[in-house]
């Protein structure tokens, strides 16, 4: 499906690898321009020549999503500069530790929830007003399986990816009359760095590339998008609508 998010803005959480990264790519290609946050410069740079390689622009942003001033603190900024917001990818996420929600240190759990939980909430506080601007604003929140299965040792992350959906579907209620259409999106399985630390043992070479995710994720950007508080999963490059597990 073709995209135009030509004089569109968005932003993307987590831009410096992965997921973030090629999703902030393609929104490029099709024509935005991109305000890229991560916490790795380097990885930043590189992003900033893949897009401009493509023929589009970016601003970097580099801040750790810890830094709830900074968050709060982004969304003055990009009302300074642009005036709206088009487009919110909140990408950027950590896994914690896998082991028995007994064993997790109270330091590990927290750094979970805050970077996964409170920072998504402080970003929709802070972008909100943005996208309100926008004749077609769109938020698209990244979840995870883990929400759902709830697979023992992965509590803290499972825990936090529930909490994450229940904002996405708080807060698509909450604007369901206004033009605002919010998604989230369970990438399934991919090739990052995420993965391999949570399954060292697994082949990356037999996962979809984030490419793929971020190529199934752009159309949810579009303007055309009617739907608003639904989970979609990326399955073999393409969006379907989630089923809870009878």
């Amino acid at each position: 499906m073709s995209v135009n998010l030509k004089d569109k803005i968005a932003l993307v959480t987590g831009a410096s690898r992965g997921i973030g990264y090629f999703t902030a790519l393609e929104l490029a290609k099709a024509g935005a321009h991109v305000i890229a946050c991560a916490r790795t410069v380097g990885g930043l740079e590189e992003l900033d020549d893949a897009i401009k390689a493509a023929g589009g622009s970016a601003t970097l942003v580099p801040f750790d999503l810890a830094d709830m001033n900074a968050i709060d603190a982004l969304g003055g900024s990009i009302f300074e500069r642009w005036g709206k917001l088009d487009i919110l990818v909140a990408n950027a996420g950590v896994l914690g530790v896998i082991s028995p929600i007994g064993h997790i240190e109270a330091k590990v759990f927290e750094k979970v929830m805050t970077v996964n939980v409170t920072a998504t909430w402080r970003l929709i506080r802070s972008v909100e007003p943005l996208l309100m601007r926008s004749d077609a604003g769109r938020a698209v929140i990244l979840s995870s399986a883990a929400a759902h299965r709830c697979r023992p040792f992965w509590g803290a992350y499972s825990a936090s990816k529930a909490a994450v959906e229940a904002l996405a579907r708080t807060w698509a209620g909450e604007t369901q009359s206004t033009p605002l259409r919010i998604t989230s999106v369970d990438p399934g399985a991919t090739r990052t760095a995420m993965r391999a630390q949570a399954m060292p043992g697994e082949d990356p070479d037999t996962l979809p590339h984030p490419r793929e995710v971020a190529q199934a994720i752009l159309p949810l950007t579009g303007a055309d998008v009617a739907e608003t508080g639904k989970l979609f999963v990326v399955r073999e490059n393409k969006l379907v609508d989630y089923r809870m597990p009878e």
